[in-house]
């Protein structure tokens, strides 16, 4: 009798889940199928085709994809090579208080086709949570500070996180309920497009990120001195501009983020920079029809671009980068190279590179779907569905970005980022590490 099982049936997103079959004729050949609709109902497959072994049992840890979505040895392919069903989507989980419901189906046949010629003989549903049970969820609506304190059961001190997110805007919670789940006290921060924020990005006020970043440190289950930031594109502008400026912060990670000012102008106090100026005429068009900005913006070395880059050398923290070399959204490896080399220029040592070839912009948790291409809207209720968000005074990008990779690199990198980046922060931040 035909048998799938998926082991733990129910977990965090980013462990991994164990798939077998058992009951199948000797050398069966058959077709496994992932399927997940997300809160708005967009729907996401995937499928690969095996063959059983010679006592009729398949185990994804063992056997290799011969073809679908990928190939080889990947027991977790299906989860990452699901594609939507809608051009240009982007997996997102808005509400952490409920899980992803994927559905693995098993065909007896190598199916080819969708929706399938006949049922599967064997389904599984595996929930995928974002949220660990005990983790506490608190809405901040402090001064200015608009988002979400994750903090891991327990009485604490922990190690204290500002989690921002870039061009979609909205407040974004998902990545910050993981790291709870991993012991850590996650600010999710939203900036704008977002409730009473603006509804548009038009300039980066530091002082607003000072207000959080003191927020967070003052929760008596945050341990002090320093907190961490992980931030990942316009983001990750912010959180270098954090990493700079602000003497709280002690630790921060950068996903392909620039080392200027893009866009919008940057405030500080009684400072103000200009963003380096973007090039309309320098977008490309992918076949796709997704918009490629890669050479959009001019380059920091040039002279007159010089006042746009940040000072990194004034960094009292560590400064992590983490960089997918088939970016096609900004040039974030040279943009990390420039960084580095200017903080070796003044005696500095406090930043490293980690570099994945074939990965893409958008880097998240293990196991998320890549997306390589989507259009930028808020995430945001309070903000309309069909308003790009993406743009300045000076112009505005309504198509499809593309932002590369390729798949099963892509996932490889997200897996192994997602260790690195946690141990980098119980270094940096926890003091009495031996306590998560």
């Amino acid at each position: 009798m035909f048998q799938l099982t998926a082991t733990p049936a129910s977990a965090l997103s980013d462990e991994p889940v164990h798939i077998r079959a058992t009951g199948l004729p000797p050398l069966q050949p058959v077709t496994l199928k992932a399927s997940l609709k997300d809160e708005k109902g967009n729907l996401y497959q995937s499928k690969a085709f095996y063959q059983a072994d010679e006592a009729g049992e398949l185990d994804l840890q063992r056997a290799p994809s011969v073809g679908g979505d990928y190939v080889g040895v990947h027991p977790m392919g299906l989860f990452w090579s699901l594609k939507p069903e809608r051009p240009f989507g982007r997996l997102l989980k808005r509400d952490v208080n409920s899980p992803f419901l994927v559905t693995l189906d098993l065909y007896d046949s190598v199916c080819s086709q969708d929706p399938a010629p006949a049922p599967p003989r064997a389904s599984q549903v595996v929930q995928r949570w974002f949220r660990r049970p005990g983790t506490q969820r608190v809405p901040i609506r402090e001064g200015r500070v608009r988002g979400t304190l994750f903090l891991p059961p327990g009485a604490g001190p922990f190690p204290g996180i500002m989690d921002l997110f870039g061009g979609v805007g909205g407040l974004i919670e998902f990545r910050a309920s993981l790291l709870a789940a991993r012991g850590f006290a996650v600010l999710a921060v939203a900036y704008f497009a977002y409730e009473d924020l603006p509804t548009l990005l038009e300039e980066i006020d530091l002082e607003y990120f000072e207000e959080a970043a003191n927020l967070l440190l003052a929760h008596p289950k945050v341990r002090g001195p320093g907190i961490g930031v992980l931030s990942v594109s316009k983001g990750a502008e912010i959180g270098l501009a954090m990493a700079c400026f602000l003497k709280q912060v002690a630790a921060a990670v950068l996903i392909n983020g620039p080392n200027a000012v893009y866009d919008f102008p940057f405030r500080y106090r009684g400072l103000v920079m200009s963003p380096i100026p973007a090039f309309l005429e320098r977008m490309q068009v992918h076949v796709s029809g997704a918009v490629r900005l890669l050479h959009f913006r001019g380059d920091p070395r040039e002279k007159l671009n010089q006042p746009s880059v940040f000072p990194i050398e004034k960094a009292q923290g560590q400064i992590l980068f983490v960089i997918g070399e088939d970016d096609q959204s900004i040039n974030s490896k040279a943009y990390a190279e420039q960084a580095l080399e200017q903080l070796k220029s003044h005696g500095r040592s406090n930043g490293r590179m980690l570099v994945y070839p074939g990965a893409g912009h958008l880097l998240e948790p293990p196991y998320a779907p890549l997306c390589y291409a989507s259009r930028i809207y808020s995430v945001s209720a309070s903000a309309s569905n069909n308003r790009p968000i993406l743009g300045s005074r000076n112009y505005s990008i309504s198509q499809p970005l593309l932002w590369g990779g390729e798949p099963a690199a892509h996932a490889a990198a997200q897996e192994h980022a997602w260790g690195e980046i946690q141990k980098f922060f119980r270094q940096h931040l926890t003091q009495a590490r031996s306590q998560l």
